[in-house]
């Protein structure tokens, strides 16, 4: 990164900037706050690290210049990774409220493939993972469909079909200028963020006021298969016109990576047999991912004059993923099992099955905006209109299977972890494996977002106070469409013999057989040559088409007043934003015996609600270094369209005990009051030493339920004493913590030891939801880990960088049990080490070596306790080198 800045002794009580134009604060500052935060040395406005002091300042010679002999000072060039972290401190010291912030080069600091991946290392921020890559983040311990994700400042579309968090692989960090994450909220953010605001921001040309480029481009290898990543970047920007007037910057970014995984779980769960605990089966299963991502930024600028500046933003993401997954399972009979003892036994007339699944996904993401700041006198007003669409298409989502009768072996089980062996090779011989099922599956989820928004902000007073006001509305249309189709082997005589797929030995280092495997492309084209030979499994085709079916309609009209009241060093930031929601939902009710493949829409839902939702933020600047912030605030969280979507699926309707799955369009929304107080202390900007306390009291929280035993109208059919699940609330939920936070530029050390830096966080969380119907007890709140903690230390002279990063979270609750605490699926504690070492040729060439997961950190999951394995998926580490151009 290199960052310019000029200072002058009449430009700082003005915060007149040269190389940023115009001077628009980012959501949650103001221009007071600005102006304090050039008061402190954190000069935000130059998009640099101001240096710790102003007495003196050295150009790229080397030359010192004492201040007091020059009204404008040589321009100062200020390069590396302090330089970011210098300017993530200065956003964190001038915010409103309570942030984390990761800028420019930081992003891309570490081994980092997408957003979430890099803003993981923020103070309490962790990562859900998918293939061992970061792919939705939990702030404080609050599930990602709670997480407000923005780009510059606007909603992001969310490409998933079913729940409203948004996926950050999708979008590639080479990208990014900066991410900020806001844990307090102020009325002039959106309210649906129970777990606070994740605000992506692209680069401006003014940011750098000059022309400026680079490229990269990185070559690399995967520990578990052997593939070979690569990947390659570049941007370009520039301001140009008469007074430099313009600016233009564009960014595209392309990556090529198969990955590997292994994975083994229990395709059950454990029972107890002769008050032994045995678990229900072993399944092995093998992953060849193949992801491919490509992205590109436009920004445009224009100060037309000193009173109106308009941008353009463009961004657009794709995010290609194509996976076949091998898999080998056995599956007990509880009849067949006889133990041994607590940790070992025998079982016979197990089945085994032996399927591939073939799966192709492409999402595109496009987001444009246009819009600009007016000024009239000492008042500015900020307009803003954005379209973006999420396109996520599953061209094929197929598994085949084949299956082999009356296996039998031995069993044994360990602390974490248990291993199958066999009596003879029957399990292994693929002519004993008949087809047992294909199910054929494609989809698409389309979301596109309409956004519009004004702010005007109105100074008052001789302190800088100011009120502010706003409006936003925003349009959301989803859909989603899924098309299956469920087919059986009738007569024939293919086995597994005849459409082979080569072998695989063994998983986990030798430790798991795996075997014979299905050809995909040959059973394909058996099935289409030999359709005859299946039966259609008509209620299996016409639930995997209907059931997820849905159309959504949703309209967020927004209005807000706040003020920014100073009082010596207090800032005071009462305000209250009110949001009318309506929403209108359309989805199937089918019985899967009588239903039809071509029904329209037959079931609908509504919902609207007005709410207010006021807040204080207060500041005090209790010494030179000294910040010390609260908040008390009001926050939503909206149903997941899943949940909401009124579809009706009944199975059995004529039996004693039918079944039904169904959508809860009269869910009510969450409601979050939030309580929050930090304590920051800076060293100039160097460092930072912070700890924070926050509350949430959260009502409505909702879970998946299943009620036995209800009688009533289901899609129109009159039923009793059917088995329902659906979604519902519970009563409420809490979640409470504790957070720290510290890094320091070690500069104070005799050369070389002075280009140190260390930075490490720590954050304590408990939740608790109570109110499920079938449950007296308390339940962890999802995806919520009571411990999440990283630690990095860096080295930075001489043209050499080097950084080591930990990263840890505890065990999280991924499933709660409806009934019984023994039955909770949890994703068990997460360690992970990655490193990173650069060179600076010259101030224009740099090489990197780079390292992922060196520690080949396991995903892992357990039923109720650790000692009862439920998943277990290993990845390998990763290595990648590389080079880089900038001018």
């Amino acid at each position: 990164m290199e960052c310019l800045f000029v200072i002058s002794a009449h430009a700082l009580p003005s915060l007149r900037c040269r190389n940023r134009q115009p001077t628009r604060p980012r959501e949650g500052q103001n221009m007071r706050t600005l102006r304090r935060s050039a008061l402190f040395k954190a000069l935000v406005l130059c998009q640099c690290a101001v240096l710790p002091s102003i007495a003196s300042a050295q150009d790229s010679t080397g030359d010192t210049t004492p201040a007091s002999e020059a009204t404008d000072l040589d321009a100062i060039v200020v390069t590396g990774r302090r330089a970011a972290d210098r300017l993530a401190i200065d956003d964190k010291r001038s915010a409103d409220g309570q942030v984390d912030a990761i800028r420019a080069d930081d992003v891309g600091r570490l081994p980092d493939q997408n957003v979430a991946e890099a803003v993981r290392r923020l103070p309490g921020v962790t990562t859900v993972n998918d293939q061992g890559e970061g792919r939705y983040l939990t702030v404080r311990g609050v599930s990602p469909d709670l997480l407000n994700v923005t780009l510059n400042g606007q909603t992001a579309a969310a490409p998933e079909p079913e729940s409203r968090q948004v996926k950050l692989d999708d979008i590639p960090s080479a990208l990014i200028g900066g991410v900020t994450v806001s844990k307090t909220l102020t009325p002039d953010m959106d309210a649906n963020a129970i777990a606070g605001q994740v605000n992506i921001e692209t680069v401006s040309a003014f940011d750098r006021n000059r022309t400026f480029g680079s490229a990269r481009a990185a070559y690399g290898r995967y520990d578990i298969n052997g593939e070979n990543p690569y990947e390659y970047d570049a941007s370009f920007g520039s301001v140009f016109g008469a007074d430099r007037q313009f600016g233009a910057v564009l960014a595209v970014n392309r990556s090529d990576r198969k990955i590997g995984s292994q994975n083994v779980q229990n395709p059950g769960g454990w029972i107890e047999i002769d008050g032994n605990e045995v678990p229900e089966g072993l399944e092995v299963r093998q992953y060849n991912t193949h992801r491919q991502r490509t992205g590109a930024v436009a920004n445009f600028d224009w100060k037309a004059s000193e009173n109106a500046s308009l941008f353009l933003r463009f961004m657009y993401s794709k995010y290609q993923d194509q996976e076949t997954r091998d898999a080998f399972a056995v599956e007990l009979d509880e009849d067949g099992i006889s133990p041994g003892s607590a940790t070992s036994g025998t079982f016979e007339g197990a089945e085994a099955v032996r399927a591939i699944r073939t799966r192709e996904e492409t999402t595109t993401s496009f987001t444009a905006a246009t819009g600009g700041e007016f000024r009239f006198g000492d008042n500015r007003l900020d307009l803003e209109a954005t379209y973006s669409r999420a396109n996520k298409r599953d061209p094929r989502r197929d598994e085949w299977g084949f299956v082999a009768e009356d296996v039998s072996g031995s069993y044994s089980i360990g602390p974490r972890s248990y291993d199958f062996s066999f009596a003879d090779d029957a399990a292994f011989d693929p002519s004993n494996f008949e087809p047992d099922f294909f199910e054929p599956e494609s989809r698409r989820a389309v979301e596109d977002l309409y956004q519009f928004r004004a702010d005007y902000v109105i100074p008052f007073g001789t302190d800088g106070s100011d009120l502010q006001v706003g409006f936003k509305y925003l349009r959301r249309d989803k859909n989603n469409d899924v098309d299956g189709e469920a087919w059986e082997y009738g007569d024939g005589g293919l086995t597994m013999a005849d459409v082979p797929g080569g072998s695989f030995d063994a998983v986990f280092g030798g430790r798991y057989r795996l075997g014979p495997l299905v050809s995909g492309s040959l059973a394909d084209a058996y099935f289409d040559a030999n359709k005859g030979e299946f039966e259609e499994d008509g209620e299996g085709t016409l639930s995997a088409t209907l059931a997820g079916d849905f159309e959504i309609e949703e309209t967020i009209t927004a209005a807000y007043a706040m003020a920014r009241l100073w009082f010596g060093n207090v800032t005071v930031i009462p305000g209250m934003r009110i949001e009318r929601t309506e929403g209108s939902y359309a989805a199937h009710a089918f019985d899967v015996e009588s239903g039809s493949l071509d029904q329209a829409f037959n079931v609908f839902g509504s919902r609207s609600y007005t709410d207010i939702f006021p807040g204080v933020n207060i500041r005090w600047d209790a010494g030179d270094n000294l910040v010390v912030r609260g908040a008390v605030t009001r926050a939503i969280g909206r149903p997941n369209y899943e949940s909401i979507a009124p579809f009706v699926e009944i199975q059995g309707a004529g039996s004693l005990e039918p079944e039904v799955t169904m959508g809860n369009p009269d869910l009510d929304p969450l409601y979050s009051t939030n309580v929050d107080l930090s304590v920051e202390y800076y060293v100039g900007n160097r460092g930072v030493l912070s700890a924070a306390v926050f509350y949430k009291d959260i009502s409505s929280p909702i879970f998946a339920v299943t009620r036995t035993d209800q009688d009533g109208v289901f899609g129109g059919l009159p039923l009793t004493g059917a088995e329902v699940g659906s979604w519902e609330n519970a009563e409420k939920a809490t979640v409470s913590g504790i957070e720290f936070n510290a890094q320091y530029e070690l500069s104070f050390l005799p050369s070389p030891f002075d280009g140190f830096s260390v930075g490490a966080n720590m954050t304590f969380v408990d939740s608790e939801a109570e109110g499920l119907p079938a449950r007296t007890d308390t339940v962890p709140l999802v995806n919520q880990s009571d411990r999440v903690a990283s630690v990095q230390v860096s080295y930075e002279k001489y043209g050499f960088s080097a950084r080591l990063a930990y990263t840890y979270r505890s065990a999280m609750l991924n499933e709660a049990s409806e009934d019984d605490p023994e039955e909770d699926v949890y994703w068990d504690s997460l360690k992970q080490w990655d490193i990173k070492f650069g060179y600076e040729i010259n101030p224009r060439w740099s090489v990197f070596l780079e390292g992922s997961n060196l520690n080949d950190a396991m995903m892992r999951a357990y039923v109720g306790r650790r000692e009862r394995t439920m998943e277990q998926e290993i990845y390998g580490w990763s290595a990648r080198m590389g080079v880089q151009f900038k001018f």
